[in-house]
Parts: C-alpha cells; sequence; structure tokens
C-alpha cells in the first residue's frame, strides 16, 4: 500500500521582510548613519532599500561572507520615496493616493519592511469596517469569565503598532465610514489609545517610538468616502502616478511576470520586444495619445502597470499550454480584451477603435510584431 507525500506548504507570497531579509540584513551592517528613534534603518537606507542601490555590498550573512546587490523594488519617482521617508520620521502619518495598480500598497509595504522590520501589521479598510477592527476587540469566552483584562483584550494591528513602536499600514483608509475614519484622529494627534473597560495603568495605551501610520487610497474608487478636514491635517499627501518611462515600464513587466510565471512553474521566451508592443498599447490607452501624437479615446477602466502585468502573465500562460511556448503578440491579443473591457461594454469599442487606427498605422510603417497584432485583431471579443 503506498502512502501520498505531500511537500511542504509554500507561502504563495512571503511578505517584504522575509523576501528581501538578505538585502535588509546587508544594509543594515553597513548602516551608519542616523536613525529615528524606533527605527531598523536609516532614513538613506531606506531608500536605497526601495529605489536600489549601486554595486554589491560585503557583509556576513547565515554565518558566511558575502555579497548582496540591493535591487529596485519601486519603479516611480525616488524623490517622492525619499518626502514620504523624511515625513515619516516626523512623526506625521503618511497617505499615499493614486489610481488602482500605481504600486501604493508596495510602496507601504517597503517602507514598513524597512522601518519596522515587519509589514503584516494591516488594517484592510472596507464598507464593513468597524472602530473595533480598527482600535480592539474583546474575547467573548475570556470576557464572560474573566472580566475585562488584558488576556481578554484582542489587540488590532494599530492597537499592536502603538504598543511596539512599528509601522502600521491602513489599506484604502477612504473605504471606510466617515465615523471610522475619524477613529484615527485623535490617535495621530495625541499619539494615545483609551481602553476604558480595563483599570488602573492599563486604561491608556501610549504609544513608543516608531509609531506611525502608513494609509492608502484609491482616487478612483466609486465607493470612496471623502476624509474629514481634521484627519486630512493628520497626514502628509503623496500622489503615486503610473510609471511614465516606456523603458521602465517594459523592464518592470518583463521582470514581474516572468517571476510569476516561474513561480506557476512555466518557462517559457519572453521577448523583450513583445513585452514593449503591450506596454506602448497601455501607455496609448492609459493617456489617450499615442508616441506619434495621435489622440484615441480611453477607456474607462484603469490601465495599471498591474493590469499589464497581469496581462502578460495570462499571455504567458497561454502561450505555454496552447501555443508555442514562446509569447506571441497573438497571446497578448486574446487577453487584452479581458483587461480593458471590465466597466463599461463600450470600452470594447474603443479597444477595437485603437487597433483599427494606432495598430494598422504602425503595422504598415513599422511593421515586424505590431504587423503581427494587426493580424491578431481577430481574437479580440
Amino acid at each position: 500500500m503506498s502512502t501520498l507525500k505531500h511537500e511542504p506548504a509554500r507561502i504563495l507570497r512571503p511578505p517584504s521582510e522575509e523576501r528581501f531579509a538578505e538585502e535588509l540584513a546587508a544594509l543594515a551592517a553597513t548602516d551608519k548613519g542616523d536613525k529615528p528613534p524606533g527605527w531598523r534603518l536609516s532614513p538613506r537606507k531606506v531608500c536605497f532599500f526601495i529605489c536600489g542601490a549601486d554595486g554589491a555590498i560585503s557583509h556576513n550573512w547565515k554565518g558566511a561572507p558575502t555579497r548582496t546587490v540591493v535591487t529596485r523594488k519601486f519603479y516611480g519617482d525616488d524623490a517622492l520615496v525619499e518626502r514620504a521617508v523624511i515625513g515619516l520620521a516626523s512623526n506625521r502619518a503618511l497617505l499615499l493616493v493614486g489610481e488602482p495598480g500605481t504600486a501604493k500598497s508596495l510602496l507601504s509595504e517597503l517602507l514598513a519592511a524597512a522601518i519596522s522590520g515587519t509589514s503584516v501589521n494591516v488594517v484592510q479598510g472596507t464598507a464593513a469596517t468597524t472602530e473595533d477592527q480598527i482600535r480592539y476587540s474583546w474575547n467573548y469566552a475570556l470576557l464572560l469569565s474573566e472580566g475585562p483584562t488584558l488576556r481578554a483584550l484582542v489587540p488590532s494591528p494599530l492597537f499592536v503598532a502603538m504598543r511596539d513602536g512599528i509601522l502600521a499600514r491602513f489599506e484604502e483608509i477612504t473605504r471606510c465610514p466617515p465615523e471610522v475614519q475619524d477613529t484615527m484622529v485623535s490617535i495621530l494627534s495625541e499619539k494615545l489609545m483609551t481602553v476604558p473597560e480595563l483599570e488602573g495603568d492599563h486604561r491608556l495605551l501610549f504609544a513608543r517610538p516608531g509609531f506611525n501610520v502608513i494609509a492608502t487610497a484609491n482616487i478612483r474608487d466609486r465607493g470612496v468616502h471623502e476624509m474629514s478636514s481634521a484627519l486630512k491635517r493628520r497626514f502628509n499627501f503623496e500622489t503615486v502616478h503610473p510609471i511614465a518611462d516606456l523603458d521602465a515600464e517594459v523592464e518592470l513587466v518583463l521582470a514581474e511576470a516572468t517571476k510569476l510565471l516561474g513561480e506557476a512553474g512555466v518557462s517559457i521566451k519572453m521577448d523583450r520586444d513583445v513585452v514593449e508592443v503591450l506596454v506602448m498599447a497601455f501607455q496609448d490607452l492609459r493617456t489617450g495619445t499615442t508616441a506619434e501624437g495621435i489622440a484615441i479615446e480611453r477607456p474607462t477602466t484603469v490601465m495599471s502597470t498591474a493590469e499589464a502585468v497581469a496581462v502578460a502573465m495570462s499571455a504567458g500562460l497561454d502561450a505555454f499550454y496552447y501555443g508555442t511556448k514562446r509569447l506571441t503578440p497573438l497571446e497578448i491579443a486574446r487577453h487584452l480584451g479581458g483587461a480593458v473591457m471590465k466597466d463599461s461594454a463600450d470600452d470594447l469599442a474603443r479597444l477595437k477603435q485603437y487597433f483599427s487606427v494606432v495598430v494598422t498605422r504602425r503595422s504598415s510603417e513599422r511593421r515586424g510584431l505590431w504587423a503581427d497584432l494587426a493580424k491578431a485583431k481577430k481574437a479580440l471579443p
């Protein structure tokens, strides 16, 4: 009788502090800069961790000497990262705003990993988020048996951040009802949380050095709630824009799609030129203007870099399972329609018009891959 052997469970996406543990260790080992209270790295090293550093760093890793390259993880405005870091060092909370898919959550995660050593202290804002999920709740079995005690209290991520002197992340804060959002006002201004059910010194939780909040907000979300003026004043606002540089976005989409396909056990040929065609189409549709200066009608859906990565991965899987194990414009066209046609059926007409005007023109002027993409128009939904 055979026995089934199961592989150890794997984590689909480890947090940044685990994925980049060696890089964080290298930066910490060579960090001679001044650190704000409660921070693990100096502001300069935090920026290096997010934006990358030149050359390899010599240090000891797991008991052996090694050299580690600190890679770029956020493709965007480096000055924005520097401002965000300095703002957090001044003990003001940070609010990252922008369209979906501009890596706001990723930047929040990277900042928390570098500054506090943990990025999983997260409140996920939704229309159903309650004040208890932001402050604290109770283990009701213990509450009934022994009354309100520290042992019966269930701390929220914000409570943990104040208690331990680390960063808390608040995703999609503007999706929460205004009365729930305003729970944050006194906490951010006084750095104090009151637990009236407890007695003595336990009634007051004072934030330790290192505590702060990084929040994100989606400016295109139809379910958004306006923040009160009092809460806005407690945040430094930074707008995260889509990647404008073609080469930078191509490199990011190529790297991320290749990594995701590798994690899925798929190995295919991902030509950079094919990915460039995909990214150019996304940038054209995102901005409403092509590199040649042709005005086109923008889809109502968000043509973000994250969506481009998703299309590249889906097209790669298509090429692996149904094609020649090499990414071509045919697979790109097959999955481009699904990315565009989300918010309105009219967006498909806009995409087909883009093919008729822009792709057809480029197919005659540039030929090659653009001619292949023009022929693949029949693969659109």
